[in-house]
């Protein structure tokens, strides 16, 4: 058996990370390597905008994307973050409609991108990746219904505590069971996460500094009372 180059031993390690290939076989896993092809995208760059063709799976090696969708005013409603280890892209892959969201780079950002036709050729060679899709498509399903409850139950003090809470999700405590957060988000990407505006969110964000349950430095934001902060959210 030959030894991978190191660039391709390098995307199938990233792809080891993505819950759509953590139990590819290792020789599918050398197949879909070999149809990747990787892009890097600056702080802001828009990678796909609603409406574009949808020609390529997205598998982020590092750095993170916002699915927007956006008003005709120029607002934006922040559907879902993803991050290092997560995909994106895929619905159009699936029944060949435009884009349904715009994703845009929130850091510098690399992902693997995987051509359509091949998806769909892959679907059909390896069921494993196929059953590991409808997991994804049914955890994402279930995570816009927990969004439609919060913005329809909670009101926007509730629904900064849950998003903070939800970020901080895979996060490992410290010692002293403060949460640290790499934090490349604006507040007015947060405002767009959670239905508000940056005045409001900027507002909220400085009391909960001012309670000792935040506090943030450069681009990380910790959060010092897990368990007071998801209180707030059940509120």
């Amino acid at each position: 058996m030959s030894t991978p180059h190191p660039a391709q031993q390098l995307v199938a390690d990233s792809l080891r990370r993505c819950a759509l290939f953590v139990d590819c076989e290792p020789d599918a896993l050398r197949d879909i390597v070999g149809h990747l092809t990787r892009r890097r995208y600056r702080r802001g760059e828009v990678i796909f905008h609603e409406g574009d063709p949808g020609d390529a799976l997205h598998v982020i090696s590092s750095g993170a994307v916002k699915i927007v969708l956006q008003s005709t005013e120029g607002d934006e409603a922040i559907i879902a973050t993803v991050r290092e280890g997560d995909f994106f892209g895929e619905l159009a892959l699936l029944d060949g409609e435009p884009r349904s969201a715009t994703a845009v780079a929130i850091e510098a950002t690399e992902t693997a991108t995987l051509p359509r036709d091949v998806f769909r050729g892959l679907l059909d060679a390896h069921p494993d990746l196929r059953d590991a899709l409808l997991t994804g498509l049914a955890g994402e399903l279930r995570r816009l219904t927990g969004h439609a409850e919060e913005l329809h139950f909670l009101d926007l003090a509730g629904r900064l505590a849950a998003r903070l809470v939800r970020l901080a999700g895979d996060a490992v405590p410290s010692d002293d069971g403060s949460v640290t957060l790499d934090w490349p988000y604006t507040q007015t990407d947060l405002a767009g996460m959670i239905g508000g505006t940056r005045q409001s969110v900027n507002r909220l964000l400085s009391g909960l500094i001012d309670e000792g349950l935040l506090s943030v430095d450069r681009e990380q934001l910790i959060i010092t009372d897990l368990e007071r902060l998801a209180q707030r959210a059940d509120r």
